[in-house]
C-alpha cells in the first residue's frame, strides 16, 4: 500500500517495469485512465483492461494492498486529487456556445475542446514542474531538442523561436536515424528536452535511455504517466490530450510559456539581442517596414 510519501501512482511507476508482462499492462492501463475509473469494481478492472481477475490481484498484492478496497479507494483519492488540484482556471470564452445543437461548427469544436485541455492542464503538478525545468534550463549549458512525427515540428519551433535570443540550443529531431549519435555526444552540464507522446516511438525511448545512461539532465513533456521513459525523467510535463480529436495546443501554449519565462530570467540581454536583430532584417530588407 502506497505510505504517506508517496502516492499509488508512484509506486506504480516505480514498480511496474519489474512485474510480469499482464500485470505491467494492467499497471499502464491504471496509470493512464485513473481519473475516470471512478469506484470500479475487481470484474469492471479486469474486463475493461483486457486482464483476468486474478492478474488484477496479484498486481494489487505486488502493490501492497491485501484487498481490492483499499486499492480502489487510492485510485479513487488520486482521482479526486487531480481534480481538486487544478486551482488555476482558464476562463471559459465558449461558455455562450448554446448546447444541444445537431451540428456545431467544426471551428468551434476545437476552440471548445483547446480551452478544456489547457484548463486540465493547469494543476499544481505542473506549475512546480514548469519552475523547475526553467531552472534547469537556466543552468544548462547547451539545450538539447528532440520530439519525432507530429511533435517534431513543436520541437522545431521550439528552436525557432527560442532561437532568435539564445543560441545554446541544438536540435536532434531532423534525422532520427543518427538521433542515437549525437545522443552520445550530450554534455553532463547540458539538457535535454524530449516531447514524448503515444504513440511512443522507439527512437525516443532509445535516445532518452542514453542520454539518461549519460547522467543529463531530462526534461520529459508527455501525455501519460504510463509513458514508458517517465523514470528516466529528471523534471515532468505532463499535458492533457484529447481522445476524440488530435491537438498540440496544450503543447505549444507551453512550450511559448518556458520561452517567455526563460527569456524573462535574462530579459535585458535578450531585448537587446532581440532589437538588433529586428534591425538587422530591416537593413537587409528582410522583413518589412514603413
Amino acid at each position: 500500500m502506497a505510505d504517506d510519501h508517496q502516492s499509488l501512482l508512484e509506486d506504480m511507476i516505480n514498480l511496474k517495469d519489474r512485474l510480469p508482462k499482464r500485470q505491467r499492462h494492467l499497471c499502464d492501463y491504471v496509470l493512464k485512465h485513473y481519473q475516470s475509473l471512478g469506484l470500479i469494481t475487481v470484474k469492471e478492472l479486469s474486463h475493461e483492461s483486457g486482464v483476468g481477475v486474478s492478474t488484477v490481484m496479484r498486481t494489487i498484492h505486488s502493490l501492497g494492498y491485501s484487498n481490492f478496497n483499499d486499492f480502489r479507494k487510492d485510485v479513487y483519492d488520486e482521482s479526486l486529487t487531480e481534480k481538486t488540484n487544478s486551482k488555476w482556471k482558464l476562463k471559459d470564452s465558449l461558455s455562450d456556445v448554446q448546447e444541444n445543437k445537431e451540428y456545431e461548427h467544426t471551428l468551434v469544436q476545437v476552440c471548445k475542446e483547446s480551452v478544456n485541455l489547457l484548463d486540465k492542464s493547469l494543476n499544481e503538478d505542473l506549475m512546480e514542474n514548469f519552475d523547475k525545468t526553467i531552472d534547469m534550463m537556466s543552468q544548462a549549458t547547451c539545450i538539447n531538442i528532440f520530439g519525432t512525427r507530429p511533435y517534431k515540428i513543436v520541437a522545431l519551433y521550439f528552436e525557432q523561436v527560442m532561437g532568435e535570443f539564445y543560441p545554446k540550443i541544438r536540435q536532434l529531431s531532423h534525422d532520427s536515424e543518427v538521433v542515437l549519435d549525437k545522443a552520445l555526444q550530450i554534455e553532463k552540464d547540458e539538457a535535454l528536452i524530449v516531447f514524448a507522446f503515444e504513440p511512443y516511438t522507439e527512437r525516443i525511448i532509445q535516445a532518452t535511455k542514453v542520454a539518461h545512461d549519460l547522467g543529463v539532465p531530462i526534461i520529459l513533456i508527455t501525455d501519460h504517466i504510463s509513458c514508458p521513459i517517465i523514470n528516466y525523467a529528471t523534471t515532468i510535463l505532463k499535458i492533457e490530450v484529447s481522445e476524440d480529436k488530435f491537438s498540440i495546443v496544450p503543447t505549444i501554449a507551453l512550450v511559448e510559456a518556458l520561452i517567455v519565462e526563460f527569456g524573462r530570467r535574462f530579459s535585458d540581454d535578450f531585448i537587446e539581442k532581440l532589437s538588433k536583430l529586428e534591425r538587422t532584417l530591416k537593413e537587409h530588407r528582410v522583413t518589412f517596414s514603413y
